[in-house]
């Protein structure tokens, strides 16, 4: 459950460097990095148990997904405009869920909070893979799909918990060690999130006539290659 969380980390800062060379701009560099604090503090959390370390892992996932829903919602804007309204709207969101986590401690609260922002990026991401990019769909299904069939292991494995663990001590460890759904919920997720800001930054060079390509690393690993628009 620790090692696992290498995919919320690694990628993420290639992402980013990528994205520091290519020149574009700022808030999706924060996407990546965001993913990759997410990383960090889940690896924390799981290798401490640690109540602190737990808070590094779940505050980041609000914290990142408003940055996604920012980016997300600015697709078609100019370049170098600011959104003050929304950029003010996500930081308060962030603010209050917040405070109130850290003195309510009810994991629900996250759960709802986090899934709403989830919900909206779902909602925007649909509407532009099948009214604005339709060639797009690709992408955005996949990281979709990838992402709730990580949502469905995660709660397989805290419905049959103590099922799963009495399961696994009957089986070799190597079989047993492909069992841990959570660790699954890390990888999938992990991925889910990597392809959705993968999606939202096609969208956007896309939009601002780039000309962006998706690359397989060693064939295995999608990596986003943009190159600056044809001068006239």
């Amino acid at each position: 459950n620790t090692v696992s969380n290498l995919i919320f980390i690694l990628p993420p800062v290639y992402g980013a460097i990528q994205t520091y060379k290519d020149g574009l701009e700022k808030r999706y560099l924060a996407a990546y990095l965001c993913l990759t604090a997410v990383g960090l503090g889940s690896w924390c959390f799981h290798m401490t148990l640690k109540y602190e370390m737990q808070l590094l892992d779940e505050l980041p996932m609000i914290y990142s997904c408003c940055v996604f829903v920012y980016c997300l919602y600015e697709c078609f804007k100019y370049k170098n405009t600011v959104n003050y309204p929304l950029l003010f709207l996500l930081i308060t969101y962030s603010f209050v869920v917040s405070i109130v986590y850290l003195n309510l401690k009810e994991p629900v609260f996250h759960q709802i909070m986090y899934g709403t922002l989830v919900s909206i990026i779902v909602l925007r991401s649909v509407y532009i893979v099948l009214w604005v990019y339709p060639w797009l769909r690709g992408l955005g299904y996949t990281s979709l799909t990838v992402f709730l069939m990580g949502f469905f292991l995660w709660n397989v494995d805290n419905i049959f918990c103590d099922k799963l663990r009495a399961l696994r001590e009957k089986m070799p460890p190597v079989v047993g060690a492909v069992t841990q759904f959570h660790a699954w919920w890390h990888i999938l997720t992990g991925l889910g999130s990597y392809l959705h800001i993968l999606l939202s930054l096609y969208t956007r060079t896309l939009f601002l006539k780039h000309r962006p390509k998706v690359k397989f690393v060693f064939g295995i690993w999608p990596v986003l290659l943009v190159e600056p628009p044809k001068k006239l």
